[in-house]
């Protein structure tokens, strides 16, 4: 490694602890944001409510239902009948959200889609009940209902939550919403029963009732920031909670907390790259390839290797420079008696015919074997056999004769 190498090293881990140390005593700002998640400690979040549960419900069977919809989980339960289905159980359906149907831009945690709301009547009407706490309900049951939901905004969003009941609770209890006070602001009347309000002494607004539906009951509350971490270990907030939960009836409890379980949404620019698992590779592999890339290149590099032209033929060179030679020396009688014996020897180890009588039945028997025209063949015989009984010396013209015969027969 170069002594380069080490300086920028060196002055990076500097930069970093230097980073380390400034940022250790900077205290953590405080997360505000309404994640109603049961694994959140901020205090928008239900990690105490989680804890505490089985307190505020008390002698009640509390089961999770986390990995399925609503629908999904009481369509489940159902045992269909000739006559009327029922259900396997028999309870409480409780979910306590910001928003009971997906908000545009924001977290779908603990919402419940129209599906789910369908078959949340079913259950509801074999006797059972519901009790959600949620700033806004699904439309679907609101029009079912016959109720509507609105927001105000008050000085500071301060206002005070107490039940209309003053045997259960007749306490008031400032309560804070960092984004606006939900109330039901129409409901029915001759139906409903109202369990709690909100607000100030100027107004007044109703944010509990009760529902009836067939055979059960829809346990409504506009207020879930009563249920979370900031309000629980607030003075004495804990006691409106335990109040408005003591409406539940008594029974089993199935707490639908799908979307609740997971950590804080993180605030990291990388969040949306590390939620993706194709992205999240990519990232991690480009990763590892800068490290390697930056290992190697910190080597001293290897010497470039010289270009080695491969050995000529040396064979191939000294047979054309003894064909030359002949060539040159005019000597065209030895030239084809070489071509002669290397014709012949080719026939041999090729076509296995017997070469000593050049003759017709040589004739057939290499044009039947090789395929070449049989006049060709003849006509190479011819030349091969006139050359052997000539005493007379060959001219250039008979070599390049044969030459040519030789070469049709061959290729």
């Amino acid at each position: 490694m170069s002594k380069s190498i080490k300086i920028y090293i060196a002055i990076l881990v500097f930069v970093l602890a230097l980073i380390l140390i400034a940022g250790r005593n900077d205290q953590k700002p405080i997360d505000w944001r309404p994640t109603y998640s049961v694994n959140d400690k901020i205090p928008y979040g239900l990690y105490v409510f989680d804890k505490e549960i089985n307190g505020l419900l008390k002698k009640q069977k509390i089961e999770r239902v986390s990995a399925i919809t609503p629908y999904e989980f009481l369509d489940s339960k159902y045992i269909p009948d000739t006559v009327q289905g029922k259900y396997k159980i028999k309870g409480t359906f409780f979910n306590i959200s910001e928003f009971g149907a997906p908000q545009p831009g924001i977290s779908e945690s603990g919402t419940i889609d129209d599906q789910s709301i369908t078959e949340l009547f079913y259950f509801v009407s074999h006797g059972n009940n519901a009790f959600l706490s949620m700033k806004t309900f699904p439309q679907s049951l609101l029009d079912s209902l016959k109720i509507e939901i609105n927001t105000s905004f008050q000085n500071e969003n301060i206002t005070s939550v107490w039940l209309a009941n003053k045997g259960v609770n007749p306490k008031r209890y400032p309560i804070i919403e960092e984004t606006g006070n939900y109330y039901f602001s129409k409901i029915d009347t001759l139906n409903t029963t109202v369990l709690g309000y909100q607000g100030n002494r100027i107004k007044k607004q109703i944010n509990f009732i009760k529902v009836p539906y067939i055979n059960g009951y829809f346990y409504l509350h506009t207020q879930p920031v009563a249920f979370t971490n900031y309000h629980l270990l607030k003075k004495d907030h804990f006691q409106y909670a335990q109040s408005v939960l003591s409406y539940v009836p008594k029974g089993d409890i199935f707490w639908y907390t799908k979307g609740q379980n997971n950590e804080s949404i993180s605030d990291s620019p990388w969040r949306y790259i590390l939620s993706q698992p194709s992205l999240r590779w990519a990232l991690y592999l480009s990763l590892i390839g800068i490290l390697i890339f930056i290992i190697f290149n910190a080597k001293r590099k290897q010497r470039v290797v010289p270009i080695l032209k491969p050995l000529p033929n040396l064979t191939l060179d000294f047979t054309k420079t003894i064909g030359n030679l002949y060539y040159q020396e005019g000597d065209h009688d030895n030239i084809i008696d070489k071509k002669i014996i290397y014709f012949l020897e080719r026939i041999r180890n090729e076509y296995l015919i017997d070469t000593t009588k050049l003759d017709d039945d040589f004739i057939k028997k290499l044009q039947h074997k090789s395929g070449k025209e049989e006049n060709d063949i003849r006509e190479l015989v011819f030349l091969i056999n006139e050359h052997r009984k000539s005493y007379h010396g060959s001219l250039e013209e008979d070599l390049i004769r044969i030459n040519n015969a030789i070469e049709k027969v061959l290729h």
